[in-house]
């Protein structure tokens, strides 16, 4: 069984993260329930520059070290990888933030997953020294059973395996997306998604 898990709004709380940061650099005070679009620059209502700089700062290794797991999930992804499941996490998260990123997993008790940056959203120049940074060839000759994931964008990188499971993390920003097709379910929390991987 091949599993991949998205990063933010999967694993850890990022999205909460930022309201407090958007709050504190711009007094944007948008409350995470009201986090309606997975575009936070359109979420918080910012100008390019805010929304260069409010990248910036949710991408600073202290602060990404910071963000609160999402319960349940260390958990989960140990108890498959105990079970002989190979866990990837494939994150839209630029590649010079791997070395964080990397470390949040770790801290996490999550050393054994496999830790993948993917340009899914057009920001980040490819680095082709980087063994773990993808192009999209490469990772569309990737293959997976289930895909763990939380943003509509990101959907459209599973046309390519019309037999994948997708659990759509509930977010805020989803919870009014209509789902691409019957293998799109919509999970509340980690222990929707342990009982739905037997």
């Amino acid at each position: 069984m091949k599993i991949y898990v998205d990063f933010d709004d999967c694993l850890c709380e990022t999205a909460k993260e930022f309201t407090h940061i958007a709050d504190r650099l711009f007094g944007k005070k948008v409350p995470y329930e009201k986090v309606r679009f997975f575009n936070l620059q359109q979420s918080f209502d910012l100008t390019d520059e805010e929304y260069e700089r409010l990248m910036a700062e949710g991408h600073l290794p202290e602060v990404l070290l910071s963000y609160e797991e999402t319960p349940g999930a260390s958990e989960v992804l140990n108890e498959w990888i105990d079970r002989g499941f190979e866990v990837s996490v494939i994150t839209g998260r630029p590649y010079s933030v791997y070395e964080a990123s990397r470390k949040w997993l770790d801290e996490h008790g999550l050393e054994r997953v496999t830790l993948y940056c993917l340009d899914k959203y057009g920001r980040d120049p490819f680095n082709r020294e980087a063994d773990n940074n993808l192009e999209l060839e490469d990772y569309y000759r990737m293959h997976f059973d289930i895909a763990i994931e939380d943003s509509p964008h990101a959907f459209r990188f599973f046309d390519h395996l019309p037999e994948l499971k997708v659990l759509v993390y509930e977010r805020p920003w989803n919870r009014d997306c209509d789902l691409p097709g019957s293998n799109y379910i919509r999970c509340p929390d980690w222990n929707r998604i342990r009982e739905l991987v037997k």
